[in-house]
């Protein structure tokens, strides 16, 4: 009689079940720290360090307003890509935001005008506005291991702290300005083949993800998006697109009084959004205000450091000097966000609080150790500042689910553009001032050296004032929602879809005053 070969049949399904979704780990993981980077060094505007380099009549001015494109693209990006991997998920995300990179690297070497900078800046920030958000539903999508979004939170404090070291890094001893469009190609090359094999290893499995790993919790709860949070994701458009606007115009030599008065409005009012329009409670609105922090600080404090630490009238130790603390800075955000990952989760609150605070340490350390002669001081606000902010991020993406969690990251880069602009209006005041001391025969040659370092110091301290803010900002929100909870809240499990189908089964409870 002939037996049905039931046995053949399931020893096949562990091999895909196992081996498959591993492979698809490694590639993300790998796909992680490689993209990150790429789309966080698209943001610094390097092109006045070559204008040496620039052909005989080309405006500086045009171009760098033109190459200080791809952040105000990039922000404006982020929360219209954040609803497209809603709806289409990560992989096909991916593909096409490296595509536009590798494309507008290719393009890069050929330019000659200044309006084609300008469209292959937009796209270099069109490209990696999708990387951001597309990475993270990558890490989002496989079951939770604890070792994924660590990785991710890690990555981007990582890239946040050292992207203006990278951008000059690649253009050290050029003899065209044309690298500024183009600082890593073959890193780029290598990101897309990641991404074209995590689209094919995505489609292999049928776009299985972290819903198909049973007795597995989900690294960020996964749910179909709801009308709400549509709404609130294309809501964070219009702060964007706000602040990228303003980045623009003040390009047009605006008094920096009033670049530092609009950069503190924009900074209120996603602060603002962040405390009452975030969704999923509180723990959206600490994931949104975590991201309101780590985007305004740690980008914006580090660029600063990068140019005072580079040697010249400040004697600073230079690029050479700063890759040790840059190094150890970026592998102690990667160790402290895999402990982070690792801790139980009723310990979420006290590691975002505690990210925050180490944040605060390190721009402290800045007004005590700021300048530097050598890169070793340098390591303990770098390492406080990222690994502060991957802990902070680890620790606020447990309490929430992945739609806070993209609409977090659609206010993260407006508030890297937001303190830019504030950093750069109080160091313009700092350096009017500075300049007015030196013509009056005040403080000699180092007024200048000094209103430099004064601007750092001033912005640390706004900086570490914004931070505070957000760690009480957030407590006093944490206890209003625990109030509310013990007056009565009432708790229904419903059926909610998943991102799968509606068919695909029950999902975490919904919460329903």
């Amino acid at each position: 009689m002939a037996v049905p070969p039931v046995p053949q049949a399931r020893a096949a399904v562990p091999v895909r079940a196992v081996r498959v979704p591993m492979l698809v780990d490694v590639v993300i993981g790998l796909l992680t720290v490689v993209a990150l980077p790429l789309a966080v060094v698209a943001i610094p505007n390097t092109i006045s360090v070559v204008a040496a380099l620039l052909p005989p009549g080309v405006s500086q001015v045009e171009m760098i307003r033109a190459h200080g494109l791809a952040l105000p693209a990039m922000l404006v990006t982020v929360p219209i890509a954040a609803m497209a991997v809603r709806r289409f998920r990560a992989a096909p995300i991916l593909v096409a935001g490296l595509t536009l990179l590798a494309l507008a690297d290719a393009a890069g070497g050929y330019t000659e005008t200044v309006a084609l900078v300008g469209v292959l800046r937009v796209l270099h920030g069109i490209g990696a506005g999708m990387l951001v958000p597309a990475t993270l539903a990558a890490v989002a999508e496989r079951p939770r291991h604890r070792v994924l979004l660590p990785l991710w939170a890690g990555a981007l404090a990582a890239s946040l702290l050292s992207a203006q070291a990278l951008a000059l890094w690649a253009i050290r001893d050029v003899s065209s300005w044309r690298v500024t469009l183009q600082p890593y190609p073959l890193l780029t090359g290598v990101a897309l083949a990641l991404a074209a094999a995590y689209l094919v290893l995505w489609m292999v499995t049928g776009g299985a993800g972290a819903a198909d790993a049973e007795g597995e919790r989900q690294v960020l709860p996964l749910r179909r998006p709801t009308s709400a949070e549509r709404g609130r994701l294309g809501l964070a458009v219009v702060p964007a697109t706000v602040i990228a606007a303003l980045g623009v115009g003040v390009t047009f030599d605006w008094p920096p009084l009033l670049v530092v008065a609009a950069a503190a409005l924009a900074t209120v009012a996603m602060l603002a959004l962040a405390a009452f329009g975030a969704f999923e409670g509180q723990g959206g609105r600490t994931l949104a205000l975590v991201n309101v922090a780590v985007g305004l600080v740690v980008l914006p404090t580090a660029a600063q450091m990068t140019y005072i630490e580079l040697g010249g009238p400040l004697g600073g130790p230079g690029l050479l000097g700063l890759w040790v603390p840059f190094l150890v800075a970026g592998l102690a955000a990667l160790a402290a966000a895999v402990v982070a990952g690792r801790a139980p989760e009723t310990s979420a609150t006290r590691l975002t609080a505690l990210g925050l605070a180490a944040m605060v340490g390190g721009l402290c350390a800045i007004r005590l150790l700021v300048p530097a002669p050598s890169g070793t001081p340098l390591m303990v606000p770098f390492v406080l500042l990222a690994a502060g902010a991957a802990v902070a991020l680890v620790g606020a993406f447990r309490l929430a689910g992945l739609g806070s969690a993209l609409l977090g990251l659609s206010l993260c880069f407006p508030a890297v553009l937001a303190g830019f602009l504030l950093g750069t209006g109080i160091q313009v005041n700092r350096l009017r001032e500075a300049a007015g001391s030196a013509l009056a025969g005040k403080d000699g040659g180092n007024a200048l050296v000094k209103g430099f370092v004064d601007a750092l110091h001033m912005w640390a301290l706004v900086g570490g004032f914004v931070v505070v803010g957000v760690i009480v900002l957030s407590s006093v929100l944490a206890r209003r929602s625990a109030a509310a909870t013990s007056a009565g809240q009432v708790v229904i499990p419903l059926p909610t879809p998943s991102p799968e189908g509606d068919d695909a089964g029950p999902q975490e409870p919904d919460t329903v005053r």
